[in-house]
């Protein structure tokens, strides 16, 4: 499945915006340290197929948790036109090998149509704006249809999610968002993803902690931030889907 353009359809209001934040302050404060699983079978009986979740396809961590209490949950994917192969190939097969709905986003433009009208390397002359019309704009009409999505955010991962909680009102966007693995350490998500064999980005055995857009990603030295490889040379740290 993919969504372009004319797949813009407005969603329905699901109550205020004061009673969203407040629902989603609720859970926070319940949900604080419970299993990853036990938060996302919260979101999907309070949202049913309201419900979406989001996944670079740096692993299949979360596509795993998820599908085991969800199965059948549409799995949101920005194309950007800039993936690395190895991240392509990693969406496909987590499309084959998991009882998922795959809803491939592109940007309204192509990256000849951004080049011809922006000028070419737009990411390396201004990295937000090409995020923005990459990603950011094209989450933003991908999740109209739902009410709360899920995130593989971590608070471990940067100084900018330290304060990530379970669950969050997403301002921007009107919604909840759900964050099952906020409190996860980077060992746990290792034991997780060895004792359940979940599928990995081939670049991560490559020097590729956080894989992005080829052109904004380089590999990471031994003792870095895992981020750091992400727009390098620039003050940017995160792409605004998060912000």
């Amino acid at each position: 499945m993919s969504i372009t353009e004319a797949d813009t359809g407005a969603r329905p209001a699901a109550g205020t915006d004061e009673d969203g934040r407040a629902l989603a302050e609720r859970a926070a404060s319940d949900l604080e340290g419970a299993p990853a699983r036990e938060v996302i079978a919260w979101a999907a009986e309070r949202f049913g197929d309201r419900l979406c979740m989001t996944s670079s396809m740096a692993d299949a961590l979360m596509v795993d948790l998820v599908s085991g209490v969800a199965p059948g949950i549409d799995v949101i994917f920005l194309d950007t036109g800039y993936h690395f192969a190895e991240t392509i190939g990693t969406r496909d097969a987590v499309a084959a090998m998991y009882p998922i709905n795959l809803v491939n986003v592109e940007p309204l433009r192509t990256v000849a149509e951004q080049d011809r009208d922006l000028g070419p390397r737009l990411h390396g002359r201004n990295p937000s704006i090409c995020c923005h019309l990459r990603k950011v704009e094209p989450l933003k009409r991908a999740l109209e249809p739902y009410d709360a999505w899920l995130s593989g955010l971590r608070r471990d991962e940067s100084s900018t999610r330290r304060g990530v909680p379970v669950v969050q009102w997403d301002r921007r966007r009107r919604m909840v968002k759900v964050n099952p693995i906020a409190g996860w350490t980077q060992e746990d998500v290792d034991a997780y993803m060895a004792e359940h064999g979940v599928l990995v980005n081939p670049l991560q055995y490559d020097g590729y902690p956080s894989i992005g857009c080829a052109p904004c990603t380089r590999r990471v030295e031994e003792g870095e931030d895992p981020r750091s490889g992400r727009w390098a040379g620039f003050s940017k740290t995160e792409c605004g889907i998060h912000l």
